[in-house]
């Protein structure tokens, strides 16, 4: 719902990506736009805000310049316990999403995309699959250029958007056209009081607002999921895919071929010929395919993207093969689900660089693949204490590295022809770096440099 711009402030909070898009919409829409970093915002955001004259602030928060908003759009990063949104809270101004507040600017269908793992890959390649089959489609959310900015200079048929457990916290009135709910496991339990159902409610937001004339796409598979959907009532049409069952699934699996079956319009392909391996893939490439069924892709359009991805940059990409070992750069792996899914791929000897800012992981699911798989753990973080006292048993060599290029050379050593250096950290990055990407680039710059 539009707000009525009369006697209206927009205070944004956070100088990122997201922030200065919803800052460069509301400016364009006609608030009085003000924009808070704690942080340093980076130069080539300040040139953006400036060259709309709207003023901001960074390293700081004025509680003066802030507390006079009648909304706050909210970075993701920025969790609700910091002081000033307490503060906005306690004084009942409504703090919301980027995303929520740039829904309102725009009538183009959004296929949207949450889960605790395989977000940006099955994202990145509905978009890819929308693209190939000619549509006007843009790419947004947690992977991309900000939804606010592209619904601000753009004029999109079609949104694909990742969706975050964070950004979808700040979200109310927000409907999607799609929802897809790729999977649930544990992850950023010390951002929800170490407390899983309150997790789980925030992945279902994605859920929230559908009609019967909207979709949810989800894996039926996923007991966390099925669990939880036994509590709630979706009007939508519920399309879900599986690889252990085919009754009542869209999607479904029969030895190697993968089944596509959408208002009775059949699609199939061997799972071989998928462009993306491993069982979690698999996953992936049935949601994006029910997802191409309902949008009426041609099927010859939606084989030709499956069998042709390339994949996303920090998700299981293969570095380079130094002296017979290969090295993969899976740093976008940043909790214990993720991690199992890339340790459940290796065929070879595993030494596994792990480790960062814990977030209240358990490790218990990774501990069978570890026993058969890994040879040798490069714990990769400021503190390494739980991984030493969770793993010291199960593999005969542990040691400590303080930077990516320290990791890569111990595991130069570690490693004989034949095995795998897997950086799969399980872990958030923030502890040694600025974030995954950052952490993934500078593992491959220094396989780079062996």
């Amino acid at each position: 719902m539009k707000i009525d711009k009369k006697n209206n402030r927009i205070v944004v909070l956070g100088g990122g990506e997201s922030g200065v898009g919803a800052a460069v919409l509301a400016s364009k829409q006609g608030f009085e736009v003000f924009l808070s970093d704690k942080g340093k915002i980076k130069p080539r955001h300040k040139q953006q805000l400036e060259k709309l004259n709207i003023p901001w602030e960074d390293q700081k928060h004025t509680p003066e310049l802030i507390l006079n908003a009648s909304e706050v759009i909210k970075s993701p990063g920025i969790s609700e316990k910091v002081p000033i949104v307490q503060e906005i809270i306690k004084k009942g101004i409504p703090v919301i999403a980027e995303i929520e507040f740039a829904s309102r600017y725009t009538d183009a269908k959004k296929i949207c995309i949450t889960g605790s793992n395989g977000k940006t890959t099955t994202t990145t390649l509905i978009y890819n699959m929308l693209k190939k089959a000619g549509l006007n489609v843009g790419l947004a959310g947690n992977v991309g250029q900000s939804f606010a900015m592209q619904v601000a200079e753009n004029n999109y048929d079609y949104y694909v958007i990742e969706l975050s457990s964070f950004q979808l916290d700040g979200m109310y009135s927000f409907k999607a056209d799609i929802a897809i709910l790729l999977n649930i496991s544990p992850d950023h339990l010390d951002r929800y009081d170490y407390k899983m159902e309150s997790y789980v409610k925030s992945k279902f937001r994605i859920t929230q607002n559908l009609s019967e004339d909207e979709f949810f796409i989800f894996c039926s598979d996923n007991d966390i999921t099925t669990e939880h959907l036994k509590n709630i009532v979706v009007k939508a049409k519920m399309l879900s895919f599986s690889q252990h069952k085919k009754t009542e699934q869209t999607a479904y699996l029969i030895d190697q071929l993968m089944y596509i079956n959408y208002q009775n319009n059949d699609f199939d392909m061997s799972i071989e010929e998928l462009a993306l391996k491993g069982r979690h893939n698999v996953y992936n490439s049935m949601a994006a395919g029910i997802t191409g069924q309902v949008l009426n892709i041609r099927k010859d359009i939606i084989r030709e993207s499956l069998t042709s991805f390339e994949g996303v940059e920090h998700r299981l990409e293969p570095v380079f093969k130094v002296r017979g070992v290969q090295y993969i750069n899976d740093s976008k792996a940043t909790n214990v689900n993720s991690a199992w899914y890339a340790l459940e791929c290796m065929t070879a000897p595993v030494v596994w660089i792990a480790g960062g800012q814990d977030k209240g992981n358990d490790y218990a699911e990774l501990f069978d693949l570890v026993k058969e798989k890994v040879k040798a753990i490069i714990c990769l973080g400021k503190d390494n204490t739980k991984l030493h006292e969770t793993f010291a048993e199960m593999v005969p060599t542990m040691v400590n590295a303080s930077s990516a290029s320290q990791a890569v050379n111990l595991a130069y050593d570690l490693a004989v022809p034949g095995d795998t250096v897997l950086l799969s950290p399980a872990c958030a990055s923030f502890d040694i770096f600025e974030n995954y990407e950052d952490r993934g680039k500078q593992f491959k710059e220094a396989v780079k440099n062996l």
